[in-house]
């Protein structure tokens, strides 16, 4: 089994005007997906949001103020995932909620973790 990372992007367009309801609803499918992928043994580990705000080392050493990207591209969050290959990996992802929410679901191996 190789091991693979998740990296959500954006999925949160329209959060402001979602009403309390459709926030729950949203942080349901979320718990409901983490949890089952926790009891089948294919999610290492749920991963946690972060924060917008934090700062960039520069090649210099300087340190700025960052991330710099668009809002909707900014990395919101993080899975690690255990699974047959690359395929195998993707169709996990298209289970989860980020997709439905209009966000994405960046898929990559760990280098070193490759499938035997």
């Amino acid at each position: 089994m190789a091991k693979f990372m998740f990296v959500y992007r954006g999925g949160d367009e329209g959060a402001a005007e979602a009403s309390p309801e459709q926030m729950q609803q949203a942080m349901m499918a979320w718990g409901n997906w983490i949890q089952s992928g926790m009891e089948a043994g294919w999610l290492l580990d749920g991963g946690d949001g972060l924060k917008a705000e934090g700062q960039v080392v520069q090649p210099d050493l300087t340190v700025i103020d960052g991330p710099f990207a668009e809002s909707k591209e900014l990395v919101g969050g993080y899975s690690m995932v255990e699974a047959a290959d690359l395929a195998a990996a993707v169709e996990l992802a298209k289970a989860c909620p980020m997709p439905a929410a209009g966000g994405t679901v960046e898929v990559r191996e760990l280098a070193g973790h490759t499938a035997e």
